[in-house]
């Protein structure tokens, strides 16, 4: 089921059984909610493999490449920033940096029996409003799919343990994960991003200790290798331009990078990934 308003307005509702085939073809600015209805999926995601048991949810940006290998029934959600733009709502839904643009890659949230009773009501509700073709449509849909969002964002949050940090904190963990989304290439020290949020870059690291989380610089590094992954993976960019692209000088320093957080070179890593 798809809706499409008049000033470019994209949301979609899917549903897959097992071993159905689902394409998510990367386009401009649309995001995705995939939820696992069943167990045993196996989705490689940027050239990783993930697991993902049943009522395990997962985010997805236009810049995530996606290859199912094994899954069973499976719900999605899809929306561009017309529809609804989480950026320009982050008071309303406080999802950024944490499920969409942030650092922490691949966020997984996993529902209990009662987010599940909670997400089957919303999700039906929302299909039966599909078929809807009032002037209120939009409306009701962006309001369900903002329910949605807010639901899985409180979960996630729950999960990696916000709730041992004020509001303040939470949104300053938050808008760390952004920056370095958007910076990761040309910034590579916690000092830069701690000037940018007009904190020490102490601060930032005593946050992520309440978080029982990575330090700072560990969440930059692996937003590095993240990305250089994907392009070792799926383009045939030469090695030496894919380090300058992410920020090292020269290939020496680069392939160093890479070998101490793979355990092989660049090289290799491309030819088993191919092989």
């Amino acid at each position: 089921m798809k809706y499409t308003g008049k000033t470019g307005e994209y949301f979609e509702v899917l549903e897959f059984l097992e071993n159905q085939m689902i394409n998510l073809k990367p386009q401009e600015g649309v995001l995705s909610i995939l939820w696992f209805k069943e167990e045993n999926n196996i989705l490689e995601i940027d050239g990783r493999e993930h697991h993902f048991e049943k009522d395990q949810v997962v985010c997805l940006t236009n810049f995530n490449k996606i290859k199912f290998i094994r899954k069973g029934n499976t719900s999605l959600l899809r929306f561009n920033s017309p529809f609804y733009c989480i950026l320009q709502h982050d008071r309303e839904v406080g999802c950024k940096g944490v499920l969409f643009y942030g650092s922490s890659l691949t966020p997984i949230i996993k529902l209990d029996q009662n987010d599940k009773e909670v997400m089957e009501s919303v999700w039906k509700v929302l299909s039966i409003e599909m078929n809807s073709r009032d002037n209120l449509q939009l409306e009701m849909l962006q309001m369900l799919l903002k329910r949605i969002v807010i639901l899985i964002t409180r979960i996630y949050k729950q999960q990696e343990n916000y709730q041992t940090l004020d509001p303040h904190q939470s949104d300053l963990i938050r808008e760390f994960h952004f920056l370095v989304e958007q910076h990761f290439k040309e910034k590579h020290a916690v000092s830069e991003y701690a000037t940018l949020l007009n904190k020490s870059p102490k601060t930032l690291s005593n946050l992520f200790g309440k978080l029982h989380d990575k330090t700072p610089s560990q969440m930059i590094q692996q937003r590095i290798m993240h990305e250089v992954r994907r392009l070792l993976a799926y383009t045939d960019q030469p090695i030496s331009e894919i380090g300058y692209d992410v920020g090292f000088n020269d290939l020496q320093s680069f392939s160093r990078f890479f070998k101490k957080h793979e355990g092989i070179s660049p090289s290799d890593f491309r030819i088993s990934f191919n092989s």
